[in-house]
């Protein structure tokens, strides 16, 4: 039975191009996410799955850089892609995680992957409904689930955003991870905009050297930094009235 950690990439961002290559204490966002990606308990390995295009050659450096391993399919049937990096590692299982969420935390992402073993669902996730930052969303589900939602819709939202089929077939068994404090879901740390950009700068720079940023340590440290949450607030405010 091998798990795989699937990381979607891609170079092109019409709000922040570039975005998952910007540097970030030291090194690339993205090099932030698949480290942490390969610290997710019960995970096998971690596959970067981006598009297949000479834009992606960067993107496929880093990713060797950081012991990952690659695929490249389409650009926007972004579910085909995910199915075709699960056939190439022969992955039974696969975790979805985006590239754009560089204090996604492995502990949660493990927790999500226990669930989904120990309740047999079809697919889990922590975000249905959300109760942790927005930026530590995961979700983790059988390859032959994702196998029958890329045959069962050809609706182009679907392809696009690889799990809405998934969350909605009725026959599918699903599970859900709760932190348990729902005012969480207020946090934004996600990179989308210039001032998420600056707002993560700020959090690595405010974080004791070494730390490895998990989320209660990053709560701990925004709870006595209010200036650092204010950064991208405006952004927080826009998702929560669209």
């Amino acid at each position: 039975m091998t798990t795989a950690v699937i990381v979607q990439a891609r170079m092109g961002s019409s709000r922040l191009p570039g975005k998952v290559m910007q540097e970030l204490a030291g090194r690339t966002v993205l090099h932030h996410v698949l480290e942490r990606c390969r610290a997710i308990p019960g995970a096998d390995l971690v596959v970067c799955a981006m598009p297949d295009e000479p834009q992606s050659a960067p993107l496929e450096a880093v990713a060797r850089e950081s012991g990952a391993a690659t695929f490249r399919g389409s650009e926007k049937d972004v579910l085909a892609r995910y199915l075709g990096a699960a056939r190439s590692v022969k992955a039974d299982i696969v975790m979805r995680v985006t590239s754009d969420c560089p204090l996604i935390d492995p502990q949660v992402c493990g927790e999500v992957l226990a669930l989904r073993r120990d309740s047999g669902a079809d697919y889990a996730a922590n975000n249905t409904p959300r109760t942790y930052p927005h930026g530590l969303d995961c979700e983790a589900f059988t390859t032959a689930a994702l196998v029958e939602a890329e045959t069962s819709t050809s609706e182009a939202h679907d392809h696009e955003h690889v799990t809405p089929w998934l969350r909605r077939a009725p026959h599918l068994k699903r599970a859900n991870l709760s932190s348990g404090n729902p005012a969480l879901a207020s946090h934004r740390w996600t990179l989308d905009y210039p001032e998420d950009l600056e707002f993560f700068r700020a959090v690595f720079a405010a974080l004791p050297k070494g730390s490895p940023a998990r989320i209660n340590e990053v709560l701990a440290m925004l709870a006595e930094r209010p200036d650092i949450i204010a950064i991208n607030a405006g952004r927080s405010l826009e998702r929560a009235a669209s």
